[in-house]
């Protein structure tokens, strides 16, 4: 049984995706004030976070201020808690109003930046129906699942310098290609893909050469974000073997601008699927509380909804991935960011990539204005949007992380 849903002083829709329940941190600035400062979103407004702490809360302002969350990130669970009591307690004790106010901006007002210092980035290849559609069209005949799929969660390392904000246009990349025919040739990528994925944000570190177990998840995670992991699939096609992805996806990571801490998860917490071969003990989470998560995506295209995947199908939770990436003692840092791989259901329509929306580019997917698309096109913008399930019944949402392609530099 989840808590109940608390309520605020302030005028904000009962369907408001940013109500009290859900409380997402990010950064902004504002025209009035350039440097940006770490903000709580709360309906259609900003807490601008370090200027409510130092009129309300002043042993909190070191860990809420600076151009990040950082700071907030590497304070740890217990400050964490504390942090975000005091928020609710600001915003829905009505004798805290008047000095609340001038604290609140219009988030129409703001701009909105990465919202943490990113240390390292790692992408992993958890959801089972999308490795299976993938191996479908890749190996004809054989597993679409490698032998290795469902013993560990695949994964790689990218490139932390090319995250970047929600709303930032993207370059087409440029690279190697092999034509059908075996030509070798270099140019703008023809295959341009999305991801629609999950992120995680790591928040208290770990010592180097220590394991950290998947039970410590709410102890080192603090959030999740929303995140598009562009994809050029030609160039990625010619140089994955034998080391992996590089090129093909190090050339920008988008980012929703709001981090949803673990606090708000709890009534989106369910059983992930079932697993259908043993597991090692250190990813073993059969008698631990589960960390699914009924979290739905929604993604756009030119405005036009094409997809409709749920993370509650992932095969790999949150949980098992940082206990995999720690495994050989690899550290956490603050600010590390992992990602869940492309999240893609059973069905058609619940596919998070256009490789497999047009199924390698065989079947042209139909937009709602008549038009079609395989992969992408200079000027075409993808809009990726999340709900999930709140405290008291509520709806919570994760923002949107947005992108449009520009024509290769």
């Amino acid at each position: 049984m989840t808590a109940a849903l608390p309520t605020t002083w302030l005028d904000i829709p009962a369907d408001h995706p940013f109500g009290v329940g859900a409380l997402p941190y990010g950064v902004f600035s504002t025209a009035a004030t350039p440097e940006p400062r770490v903000g709580v979103a709360i309906g259609a407004l900003i807490l601008d976070l370090a200027g409510a702490a130092r009129d309300l809360a002043p042993d909190l302002v070191s860990v809420v201020s600076g151009p990040a969350l950082n700071a907030l990130l590497a304070a740890g669970p217990q400050v964490w808690a504390e942090v975000r009591a005091a928020v609710t307690a600001w915003l829905t004790d009505d004798t805290h109003r008047q000095r609340v106010e001038p604290h609140l901006v219009a988030a129409t007002d703001a701009s909105l930046h990465v919202p943490f210092s990113v240390s390292d980035y790692v992408d992993f290849y958890a959801s089972e129906q999308h490795a299976t559609n993938l191996g479908r069209m890749f190996r004809p005949g054989q597993d679409p699942l490698t032998p290795n799929w469902k013993h560990l969660p695949i994964g790689y390392h990218g490139r932390a310098g090319t995250v970047i904000a929600s709303g930032t246009d993207v370059v087409r990349p440029q690279g190697q290609r092999r034509s059908p025919d075996g030509e070798i040739t270099f140019g703008p990528s023809q295959r341009l893909d999305i991801e629609a994925e999950l992120g995680f944000v790591v928040g208290a570190p770990s010592e180097l050469g220590v394991p950290v177990a998947h039970t410590a998840f709410e102890r080192h995670v603090f959030g999740i974000c929303l995140v598009n992991d562009w994809s050029a699939r030609d160039i990625q096609a010619w140089e994955y073997v034998p080391l992996g992805p590089f090129l093909g996806k190090s050339f920008a990571t988008s980012v929703s601008p709001w981090v949803l801490p673990l606090a708000a998860l709890e009534a989106a917490r369910v059983a992930p699927p079932e697993r259908t071969v043993p597991l090692l003990p250190y990813l073993d989470d059969a008698e631990t509380p589960p960390w699914g998560l009924d979290i739905r995506l929604e993604v756009r295209l030119n405005g036009h909804l094409i997809s409709s995947p749920r993370f509650a199908s992932m095969y790999w939770t949150g949980a098992q991935m940082m206990a995999h990436m720690t495994a050989n003692g690899a550290s956490l840092r603050t600010g590390d960011l992992y990602a869940s791989g492309t999240i893609s259901g059973a069905e058609a329509d619940e596919r998070g990539s256009l490789i497999e929306l047009s199924w390698g580019g065989q079947e042209p997917l139909k937009l709602g204005d008549g038009s079609t698309r395989t992969f992408l096109e200079d000027g075409d913008e993808v809009v990726i949007s999340a709900s999930l399930p709140g405290p008291g019944g509520s709806v919570i949402g994760l923002g949107e992380v947005r992108g449009r392609i520009r024509p290769a530099s």
